[in-house]
């Protein structure tokens, strides 16, 4: 390769690097950004833009990676707003816990007779067990007795079994373990209603067990 060659290869290939160079607005070149380039979705703000994105888009599918709306639909949403002044039930038709939290001794004065959704079967109370050694045993212990593992570093960890827990009702122990008392956080956004409600059951179980 003569002298003159090399010289018009290196200036090509740095012609090349450059024109993959970013600058001002212009991002360069990029090998399947979509890859690296994470795209945020709103599901209620429609794109209908079909070409909105189209430099991140390594697809190859004669659209932009912005365009988010549904051509089968008449208003081209993916989702669509709720009704105005609606609340959401879960599976069952229950509406959500509406009780405010409140000190642990206006519990039973807020829920009232607060009665838990689920029926007498001896099945809650097994799946019950399942959930409390999940989120329970490590502070309350195995047999409710409030000598978890937590309670070895931490004093005052409630045991289920102490008069002042035997007549709890099933509700009191719903709300407490929505909202926590005492040392115990809220577990509300951890525990769905249904598993609250199990849980409930199991420790009505445990504190009649010797």
């Amino acid at each position: 390769m003569t002298m003159t060659t090399m010289k018009n290869a290196l200036l090509g290939f740095a012609a090349v690097s450059l024109l993959g160079c970013a600058g001002g607005d212009n991002p360069g070149r990029e090998y399947a950004p979509n890859m690296y380039h994470s795209v945020a979705y709103e599901p209620l703000s429609q794109i209908t833009d079909e070409m909105a994105g189209e430099w991140v888009n390594a697809l190859d599918n004669g659209r932009g990676e912005y365009f988010n709306s549904n051509k089968y639909n008449e208003f081209r949403m993916n989702m669509r707003t709720p009704p105005a002044n609606t609340v959401k039930r879960n599976k069952f038709g229950w509406l959500p816990y509406r009780s405010k939290n409140v000190p642990k001794d206006s519990v039973d004065i807020v829920i009232g007779a607060l009665k838990s959704p689920l029926d007498s079967s001896a099945v809650y109370a097994v799946e019950g067990k399942a959930l409390y050694e999940v989120y329970c045993k490590h502070c309350h212990g195995a047999n409710g007795t409030g000598d978890g593992k937590v309670a070895d570093k931490y004093a005052g960890v409630a045991n289920l079994k102490g008069d002042s827990y035997l007549a709890m009702s099933e509700g009191h122990i719903f709300h407490v373990i929505t909202y926590g008392a005492g040392l115990m956080g809220a577990h509300g956004s951890q525990v769905t209603p249904e598993e609250r409600w199990k849980i409930a059951r199991y420790v009505k179980t445990l504190q009649k067990q010797k």
